[in-house]
């Protein structure tokens, strides 16, 4: 079963890819999405049939690939709870999203090489969440970032979007860098990079220094950049490589500049990227090697201060954006610190948790604007926009339903909720609860989050389907509901984003109030998630203060009512506002200024450097001096030669009398 859940994505791509032409555009469509729906429909067999029996870890051997020495490395899948959560994140929203995408790309020319490259992306992820050792999941992590360039860049006659392909190619560049330096050093202290012997030899590896005398020097195991580091300080650095790479997939703090410019591809892209592939693959990877972290201390500091920033940073800047994709792309950005805040701080089961629920509503926001964009004539700014409620009801109350539950409306203490309440709520409390030096820097960022995110989402709402109409008559006048095709995938997901956080409630987060659910938490995550001290901030964010559970709710109805009051009161009080604090919405609009930075201190430079290189290095040195020099020579010497042989017997007689004359010479002088 799982060979098929794997693998069928990946024939999608093959028969999509080389046979366009032979299955025609219905074919290529119906395949790859037949293709996607099976694997979806056997991912949630997985989930239940794994997940609530408290099966032990499978191992599934696939192939025989690299025995070198002592590095031994079988293609194989590790299943786990933590792999089987995945697997119904991946495949389900990228079904629907292929779903989706028949109406959405209906008059694309291209869309049989659109299909093969989202199941190529689909497949890379299943790779990644499946892999049982390291370098299998950066093959899938770099079969991700390929096929995210292709996709971003798929309308490649747009300039925007060639650029935007680029970007977060060499963005993410920079993070598998550390990635990969960071298995470079797991395999050097552990001698293996195959997950399970990696667990299994965490905790030794650290009480062997725990346990050596106080007056023995610790023992270098590592040499870093010129520094020769013990056991924990060695542990340290690979946590904080792995989570480098982490920051550049999903979108962290000084690698996130990439996010945001991924919307210049086709909105199911958007959909499949933000929600259930690349930038999760991020907050897997810490969360699958959690066992690592635990001892780490350090290192999950500066992932929870990180995971902070990028909430609190991520929510200013969509305050103010207009493109209503990129308001959802920095919500999601937002949405991503969440989950590094809860890995930060041990709750674990929070953060996937949040992964799981978020798929549902970010997905639905996405399509649902790509539904939006499509009945404006492939309009994106909400400037243009408003007024649209009456004439695309479905889709506006499929927004509403991704809004609640995005900024999380339920009511604390009760089982009344949408997904993000539940899951959001959890991560919060957590903060509060824990004992990780960040975690109350956390907690005050991530409820200030709490409030932007509330603002900006029905901020959102009221300029695109409420006041009055700001596009074009002839715009409003073609003004439409998106076909079923597109529809139905958006009702999915809206019950998805009603329902699933109180159903899995339990699963994820282990006991409620009166102990409940623990039998059921433990059998859920015992193969799949270190049982370390996230469990007893799992215990502690159950009994925190009254006024911290309602925190996120009050933050969410004020961030409601202010933009109520900015966008449908008094909707002249934005530009009011914007012209008072001209500083401030310069530095929010243009998003901290990070690319105007960036440009200045690496683009620029990079660009002057490689210019100098090619124009005088290339150019005037290697090929000045070596083979341009050279045939240049050659021909100049051939050219001068050439005009020896004028075709005139009386030059060639000339010539042979001065050689005469020469020859007579040299005898004469030379005594022959």
């Amino acid at each position: 079963m799982y060979q098929l859940i794997v693998f069928l994505p990946l024939a999608g791509f093959l028969a999509a890819g080389l046979f366009p032409k032979s299955l025609g555009v219905k074919g290529s469509e119906y395949i790859t999405t037949g293709f996607l729906i099976i694997s979806a429909i056997l991912s949630w067999i997985a989930f239940f049939t794994h997940a609530f029996s408290g099966a032990e870890v499978q191992q599934i051997d696939v192939l025989r690939w690299i025995n070198s020495g002592s590095l031994d490395i079988n293609w194989s899948f590790r299943i786990d709870t933590l792999t089987v959560v995945m697997l119904v994140v991946v495949n389900t929203v990228s079904s629907l999203v292929h779903v989706y995408s028949i109406g959405y790309m209906h008059h694309d020319p291209h869309r049989p090489r659109f299909f093969a490259y989202l199941s190529l992306f689909t497949f890379a992820m299943l790779m990644l969440v499946t892999s049982d050792n390291l370098l299998q999941m950066f093959f899938g992590w770099e079969g991700v970032g390929l096929a995210s360039y292709l996709l971003i860049g798929f309308w490649y006659k747009k300039p925007s979007a060639n650029a935007a392909a680029i970007k977060a190619f060499i963005v993410n560049r920079v993070g598998d860098f550390g990635f990969i330096l960071g298995i470079f050093g797991v395999y050097v202290l552990f001698n293996s990079i195959e997950l399970s012997t990696i667990f299994a030899n965490a905790a030794d590896f650290r009480h062997v220094e725990e346990g050596a005398a106080a007056a023995e020097a610790p023992e270098t195991v590592l040499n870093f950049l010129g520094y020769h580091l013990d056991r924990t300080d060695a542990l340290t650095v690979v946590c904080l490589l792995l989570f480098m790479g982490a920051m550049g997939k999903s979108a962290q703090f000084l690698l996130h500049t990439w996010l945001p410019d991924a919307m210049e591809g086709p909105t199911p892209v958007s959909a499949l990227i933000h929600a259930a592939t690349m930038v999760t693959a991020g907050v897997f990877l810490v969360a699958r090697m959690s066992p690592l972290y635990e001892y780490a201390p350090t290192a999950l500091v500066i992932v929870t201060i990180f995971g902070a920033v990028t909430a609190f940073f991520a929510a200013t800047v969509g305050l103010v954006q207009n493109d209503i994709k990129r308001v959802i792309a920095y919500s999601t950005c937002s949405q991503l610190g969440y989950m590094f805040v809860a890995l930060g701080v041990g709750a674990y089961g929070a953060a996937i948790f949040h992964l799981f629920t978020h798929a549902f509503f970010k997905a639905l926001l996405f399509l649902g604007a790509g539904a939006v964009i499509h009945a404006v004539s492939d309009e994106q700014d909400m400037r243009r926009m408003g007024g649209l409620r009456r004439h695309i009801p479905i889709t506006y109350w499929m927004m509403i339903i991704g809004t609640v539950a995005l900024t999380g409306l339920g009511i604390p203490g009760t089982y009344i909720g949408t997904a993000g309440f539940f899951s959001k709520d959890a991560i919060i409390e957590s903060a509060f609860a824990a004992t990780n030096p960040a975690a109350t820097m956390a907690f005050t960022m991530l409820v200030v989050a709490a409030l932007f995110t509330s603002f900006y989402s029905w901020r959102l709402i009221f300029m695109t389907f409420h006041g009055k109409p700001r596009a074009s008559a002839e715009v409003m006048s073609h003004v439409h509901e998106s076909p079923n095709v597109m529809l139905v995938p958006l009702y999915i997901l809206a019950a998805g984003a009603l329902v699933v956080g109180v159903i899995f409630y339990g699963s994820f987060l282990g006991h409620d109030t009166q102990g409940h659910h623990e039998g059921w938490y433990n059998a859920f995550w015992r193969t799949a998630l270190f049982a370390g001290p996230g469990n007893e901030i799992l215990d502690k964010f159950h009994y925190v203060p009254l006024w911290v559970k309602w925190s996120p709710f009050v933050m969410m109805a004020i961030g409601f009512f202010t933009a109520y009051v900015f966008y449908i009161r008094n909707p002249r009080l934005p530009k009011q506002l914007a012209a008072s604090q001209p500083v401030l919405y310069a530095f929010l609009l243009n998003k901290w200024y990070f690319d105007e930075i960036y440009d200045f201190l690496f683009v620029r430079p990079t660009k002057r450097i490689a210019k100098f290189l090619w124009i005088r290095g290339d150019g005037w040195l290697i090929d000045g001096f070596g083979p341009d020099g050279v045939s240049a020579r050659v021909l100049d010497m051939t050219n001068r030669v050439v005009k020896l042989q004028s075709g005139y017997i009386y030059h060639y007689a000339f010539a042979m009398l001065i050689g005469v004359a020469a020859l007579i010479t040299w005898a004469m002088f030379g005594g022959i």
